[in-house]
């Protein structure tokens, strides 16, 4: 018996229900009325906070991983006998796999929970991370790589299950904002630290450090981690560390073909899907095309080595991290602000901030590439430009996920999969086709077709599902 049940919650009935296998990792905003300790409604503030950071911090390795291996493509393509754009791939193919890998970690998780799946996940990430230090040759490195991005994927798909269920409603936007801060600033910040690494110590420690940082995650987990799904009809006492270690199924349910493919279905609601397709687009422009790009014309415009092209990333890393003191907090204050003023708020509201992430990405990506076009000797301006870019592409990160899960919360953490598989597969494609196209109309062209395709792909369409979802919320509340 529950003490109140919103429409948009998250609940276990009895045993006899049986709700859908994915039903499990959503999650909502009631209370619960049982006591366990087990139940994460009753965990203290301190203890929710920290699964939130440590699963924000999990998805950054994915990125960061992926990303940090960039300073070392001219080295890969001299011990490997290949060019850098083959060496390249061994980045894209990661995007690719952060992507596609949560389809199969999200069912894993409705059934046997999310935290031996994280410990599985770190503790296999180490061991391929420890064989990416000893390889070779070029295909035992991309074995590695695929392998890597596959293992440590599971908090990129689940990650907006877990922050909704864990947090307040008045404060999911900044909760979200800490995942999704975490996950984007990956990207810059794993090339601007490997950068050091690839000039002070060798190619191998970027692996080393890799697998190091796997280890202090799982010896952490172990400390304060804990299953944050809970199923009171399966509830079982655990005793230590040790006890939490035991794998053991949390639902009756056993795993069918469906549950794997249950995250295309968000497809069919138009909110979700345009949020994801509008999200993905910017952030290939506004991030993966700036990174991917930053030592292919810094290097060959500058003759810049590991270390100096990785400092470029300092003014993403900026952009991103002042992109997220706006976005989630604002956005909440903006909702509160609203429903304090009219009486009522919806999660369309969200959008209008999303304009100033819009404005301030062309603004940067147009500095950006004109400013380095014209650039003869190496200057700060198309620096601000890419810190621009990257705090508006913060910006739309953090609120167009938002109002993606806010208007599907009973199925967060499927669409939080269909969000990230949108963006890491057209992020993916990116890498090929970029390289041609800043050669064939050069970058500051190449950022006026950016440019275009984000506001033909992306904001019209929100402009578009705004007033569409605004018109019919308040149509629901009349």
């Amino acid at each position: 018996m529950k003490i109140s049940q919103p429409e948009d919650s998250f609940h276990l009935e009895n045993a006899s229900t049986n709700p859908p296998i994915n039903d499990l990792s959503s999650c909502g905003d009631e209370e619960w009325l049982s006591r366990s300790s087990q139940d994460p409604q009753n965990w203290p503030r301190w203890k929710k906070d920290a699964q939130i950071l440590m699963v924000a911090f999990h998805s950054m390795m994915g990125t960061f991983m992926a990303a940090g291996i960039i300073p070392a493509y001219d080295a890969f393509a001299e011990e490997y006998g290949i060019t850098v754009q083959a060496a390249s791939y061994l980045t894209s193919f990661q995007i690719l796999l952060l992507g596609l890998s949560p389809l199969i970690w999200n069912p894993l998780t409705a059934v046997y929970g999310r935290y031996n799946v994280i410990l599985l996940s770190v503790l296999g990430s180490m061991a391929c991370n420890i064989g990416g230090a000893r390889c070779t040759s070029y295909g035992a490195q991309m074995a590695t790589r695929v392998l890597t991005a596959f293992l440590i994927s599971p908090p990129i798909g689940n990650g907006s299950g877990v922050i909704t269920q864990l947090c307040e409603p008045e404060k999911r936007a900044q909760k979200l904002g800490w995942w999704t801060l975490m996950t984007t600033i990956g990207t810059p910040a794993g090339p601007f630290f490997m950068g050091f690494v690839v000039k002070h110590i060798g190619v191998q420690w970027i692996f080393w450090i890799f697998a190091i940082i796997n280890f202090c995650q799982f010896l952490l987990y172990l400390a304060i981690g804990d299953e944050t799904i809970y199923n009171p009809d399966n509830e079982r006492e655990r005793v230590g560390i040790w006890g939490k270690m035991i794998p053991r199924k949390i639902t009756s349910r056993s795993l069918s073909l469906g549950d794997f493919v249950a995250p295309f279905e968000m497809i069919k609601y138009p909110r979700v899907l345009i949020a994801a397709c509008a999200h993905a687009v910017t952030f290939c422009y506004g991030n993966i095309a700036l990174i991917v790009e930053m030592p292919i014309v810094f290097g060959e415009k500058f003759n810049f080595d590991a270390q100096q092209i990785g400092l470029q990333f300092i003014a993403i890393i900026i952009g991103c991290v002042l992109g997220e003191q706006v976005s989630g907090p604002m956005s909440d204050w903006f909702l509160r602000h609203l429903h304090q003023k009219r009486g009522h708020s919806c999660p369309a509201d969200r959008l209008w901030l999303s304009y100033i992430a819009f404005a301030t990405i062309i603004a940067g990506l147009l500095t950006w590439g004109f400013e380095l076009q014209h650039a003869k000797t190496w200057n700060v301006t198309p620096c601000v430009g890419a810190a621009i870019a990257s705090f508006g592409n913060q910006m739309q990160t953090t609120i167009l996920t938002t109002f993606a899960v806010e208007s599907k919360k009973e199925r967060a953490a499927e669409v939080g999969i269909f969000v990230n598989i949108c963006r890491q597969i057209y992020g993916f494609l990116g890498p090929f086709y970029f390289p041609d196209m800043f050669t064939a109309v050069g970058l500051g062209g190449a950022a006026g077709v950016m440019v275009a395709i984000i506001s033909a792909s992306a904001l019209l369409p929100i402009i578009a599902v705004q007033s569409l979802a605004t018109r019919t919320d308040i149509h629901r509340k009349l």
